[in-house]
């Protein structure tokens, strides 16, 4: 699934289209994770785009008449092409715009979402209960510690909800959690304010890093220009099962938390 910096890697990718006006919608497949709205056409076209913004892993597009959500769902991407180029069998939505381009949402799971917000989408359902964003101020060691000393819960799970801090998902809280060695079972109360704090430190650096290099293409991930990223050329301990840890040889471990795997390092990560 795409992640906080691939989402952000595809925001990026399409603001050429800020200031464009939408000549054309296209559904061709409305039954996605929710049903793509009916009335888009009606109300988009003839509007312009005024922003692309980015709330976690949602890409909110204002136009003049209100906010459209975009996500990605597991296998999605957010394609900026010219209009010449024919759908596929898994291009599901197109913005046409006046000077030529479409974005195309192209989604062979169909569990990615276009909906409607209105003039509020932080009012909308799927928003108002998302945590602070982990690249923003707001989201420090203190915060951190303060907001799960009630909880018992293996620190990689809890760094992965998306009411505590938004973005932090598998890859990036596995690769943030070495880079602080901190073994992914720790309960979170456990974790001293020193600890938050190195923490936050590192998943707001592998974050940074991630998009540096374009976000982390493993199966579906292209960023809205077709080229993927490269961060997992980098990683220390995701995917890494058996092979020698980067830092000190010892074979890299995983275990299933929360449903998912978790990749650590036992000498590095050690349980405390």
């Amino acid at each position: 699934m795409p992640e906080l910096p691939e989402v952000e890697v595809t925001r990026r990718g399409l603001v050429p289209l800020v200031g464009a006006t939408v000549t054309q919608v296209v559904i061709r497949q409305p039954a996605m994770r929710w049903p793509i709205p009916a009335d888009l056409p009606m109300l988009l076209q003839g509007s312009q785009l005024l922003e692309l913004n980015r709330r976690g892993k949602y890409i909110i597009a204002r136009f003049e008449r209100g906010c459209l959500i975009l996500h990605l769902g597991m296998s999605g991407r957010l394609c900026l092409l010219e209009q010449d180029i024919p759908a596929e069998k898994h291009d599901h939505f197109d913005l046409h715009f006046a000077d030529g381009r479409v974005m195309r949402l192209r989604d062979p799971r169909r569990f990615g979402a276009v909906l409607w917000a209105g003039e509020q989408p932080d009012e909308h359902a799927l928003l108002n209960v998302l945590g602070p964003e982990p690249l923003d101020a707001a989201f420090t060691g203190e915060f951190l510690h303060a907001a799960i000393r009630n909880r018992s819960s293996p620190i990689k799970v809890v760094v992965m909800d998306s009411h505590l801090v938004v973005g932090v998902g598998n890859i990036y809280a596995s690769e943030s959690l070495f880079r602080a060695g901190i073994h992914p079972e720790t309960p979170a109360k456990a974790l001293t304010l020193a600890q938050c704090q190195r923490l936050v430190g590192e998943i707001k650096l592998t974050l940074q890093d991630a998009l540096n290099a374009g976000g982390s293409s493993l199966r579906d991930f292209f960023g809205a220009d077709g080229n993927p990223g490269y961060f997992q050329q980098t990683y220390f301990v995701y995917g890494r099962t058996h092979q020698p840890c980067l830092v000190c040889n010892t074979p890299i471990q995983v275990l299933r938390l929360g449903q998912r795997s978790t990749f650590y390092c036992p000498s590095c990560q050690k349980r405390r």
